[in-house]
């Protein structure tokens, strides 16, 4: 009989199947630390309560996702996938409220499992792959070869972070905005290693807005734990304009009130060449 215990095994392996394609008995051993046993057992159990959703392949030693495959465990919602691949304890979604709260449910940004699939074999496998993608200065899809490196959550959405081909540098491609059946090409050129805006720290310095009162930005130093008045924050070059935005900085003209943007960006000048309107 199903119960909470089992529940996080079912979730898990239908959450590795539908977005990778397929799931095995050592990712289960791997991920819980569990007997090769046991993991065949709960996969097997699985099967049993659901009997289209899974298939065993001898070649690939692991049990494919099907186009049957229905959703009982999981939502389907892209984010669920990626917050467990950036390491969120799933043992959370299970765990029972002994403190009540609330979430905000933000829309669900749509990608296919097929996409996804070959996205995330991409990433893992260093490959180039080719698929359309859809921006919106051109609003129709068109083909691109990337170099996939990282999945990257940037507050309100999600994006590969990859090497794009066509224009000859690294770029962020929101998740969403992929089309087609993509196809993975040869050995990527482009690695993670390469890319310098991923593998350079950049301090970024922030104050409570002049506007304020002297008691008002005591509040905010308070807020933010601020030492002699400011906060410093290290982050990734290519991640500076969505900490920005994730912080409700305006590096333009300043919002109407200081209440509505709080804080100020110290050091424009030093990181103005990471930033989208520089």
């Amino acid at each position: 009989m199903e119960n909470k215990n089992t529940s996080k095994y079912f979730w898990f392996i239908e959450l590795v199947a539908y977005w990778q394609g397929q799931v095995n008995s050592p990712e289960l051993c791997e991920h819980f630390g569990i007997s090769s046993t046991q993991a065949k057992k709960y996969i097997s159990t699985y099967i049993d309560d659901h009997p289209t959703n899974l298939v065993y392949c001898k070649s690939a030693k692991a049990h494919l996702a099907q186009t049957t495959f229905q959703l009982h465990y999981i939502t389907g919602d892209v984010s669920e996938y990626l917050d467990w691949l950036n390491g969120l304890n799933e043992d959370a979604v299970f765990a029972s409220n002994t403190i009540t709260h609330a979430e905000l449910r933000l829309p669900a940004r749509p990608i296919s499992p097929t996409i996804m699939r070959a996205l995330v074999s991409a990433v893992k496998l260093q490959r180039r792959v080719d698929v359309d993608y859809v921006s919106l200065s051109t609003t129709s899809a068109e083909g691109r070869v990337i170099q996939p490196h990282t999945f990257v959550k940037t507050g309100l959405r999600w994006h590969l972070r990859g090497y794009c081909e066509y224009r000859g540098e690294f770029r962020d491609f929101v998740l969403s905005r992929f089309r087609g059946e993509p196809f993975l090409m040869s050995e990527a050129t482009h690695p993670r290693n390469k890319d310098d805006n991923w593998n350079r720290d950049v301090v970024l310095k922030f104050k409570p807005d002049n506007r304020f009162t002297p008691q008002q930005a005591s509040v905010i130093e308070q807020d933010y734990q601020m030492h002699n008045g400011e906060l410093q924050i290290i982050v990734k070059a290519a991640l500076v304009q969505y900490l920005i935005q994730e912080m409700q900085v305006n590096t333009g003209e300043l919002a109407a009130t200081p209440q509505q943007q709080q804080l100020v960006l110290v050091n424009k000048e030093e990181v103005s060449q990471w930033l989208f309107t520089h």
